[in-house]
């Protein structure tokens, strides 16, 4: 039986979407000490979808609870494991290279994968990173298999390793309904314990975490940007067209003030995906930032089975890896094709 000085102490109902809304937040804070507003966004979403479907598994203040405890847990060990003020060696993951989607259905996804079997197929030992939330990845379906393999973040969260050939493929699972920002583990967090060594290359797929990741190099998926040594070298992916040259844009814009800060590594590398050519008018359309990007560019040719299937345990086309290999070369990644 609830007593008079517990009722005293319970918040009271809210009565608009609103008053819900605050009562989610204060709730997850309860749990999680502080949140950033992406994670406050993203946890109010989820409870109140939750609510409205009325899902009688999960109370959802109960679910807001879990969801800011999971936040304040991998806060607390990513500021342990990498702390803001220590500067970043790389070593540990060899060459490591970011893929950033420039904008919504650029194949951030698919490049990242083809990278990881262009290296493989050259005998390197690859990581490849998926550092997205699992409901919206695209590389779901990249391994065989799920591995059984997996490192504990917190009570509530876990790097799961699967295999995709010889590579090792690297996984957020979890059994809560969503992954906020602030959940995505600090960059250490990813390395299998005991890693392999020697690790040649890691490629850390940040999908549509990539405009979440421009935001900050010091939280989340951010991290991965986080200027170190050695350098890592961040592939910016879009497609041939004008909007996806814009949003590129601001991606840029966003990621910029911490570049300039010393904090963050810039973009290295423009990848067009789906293309062999500009169409005419449409390098036109890029920013300052673009363009200063556009005469290196590197066209991907288009794979029609990628938009009907997406991403699968399946060899990458050959056609798609040999686009890739001149790029991996030049890094000093594999041999150089000409020399074949």
């Amino acid at each position: 039986m609830t007593t008079s000085a517990e009722r005293r102490h319970q918040p009271a109902a809210p009565r608009t979407p609103y008053e819900f809304n605050h009562l989610i937040g204060s709730v997850a804070r309860s749990r999680a000490g502080e949140l950033e507003v992406s994670d406050v966004e993203a946890i109010v979403d989820v409870v109140g979808a939750a609510a409205t479907v009325e899902d009688g598994d999960r109370d959802p203040l109960r679910l807001a609870e879990d969801l800011g405890a999971a936040v304040g847990a991998v806060r607390d060990r990513s500021r342990t494991v990498l702390p803001d003020t220590r500067s970043v060696s790389w070593s540990p993951f060899g060459a490591l290279v970011p893929v950033l989607a420039g904008s919504a259905g650029a194949g951030a996804s698919s490049i990242a994968v083809a990278i990881t079997d262009a290296l493989q197929q050259e005998q390197r030992c690859t990581l490849l990173v998926d550092a997205d939330d699992p409901a919206r990845s695209g590389l779901t379906c990249a391994s065989t298999q799920d591995g059984p393999w997996t490192r504990e973040i917190s009570d509530q969260l876990a790097v799961r390793y699967s295999w995709r050939d010889d590579a090792l493929v690297a996984r957020l699972s979890t059994d809560l309904p969503a992954i906020t920002p602030g959940m995505v583990p600090a960059p250490p967090d990813w390395l299998p314990d005991p890693a392999p060594d020697p690790l040649h290359a890691t490629v850390v797929d940040l999908g549509h975490g990539g405009w979440r990741a421009a935001a900050t190099p010091l939280y989340g998926a951010g991290g991965w940007l986080r200027r170190g040594l050695p350098a890592q070298r961040p592939i910016l992916v879009v497609r041939a067209t004008r909007p996806s040259l814009r949003q590129a844009e601001q991606l840029l814009a966003r990621l910029q003030p911490w570049v300039d800060r010393g904090l963050a590594t810039p973009v290295h590398q423009l990848v067009v995906n789906g293309a062999r050519r500009w169409p005419t008018g449409v390098a036109g359309a890029a920013g300052s930032r673009v363009e200063a990007l556009l005469d290196d560019a590197l066209f991907v040719p288009h794979q029609a089975g990628w938009e009907l299937a997406g991403i699968t345990d399946d060899a990458v086309p050959t056609r798609v890896v040999d686009a890739l290999r001149p790029l991996l070369a030049a890094w000093g990644l594999i041999p150089s094709p000409r020399r074949r």
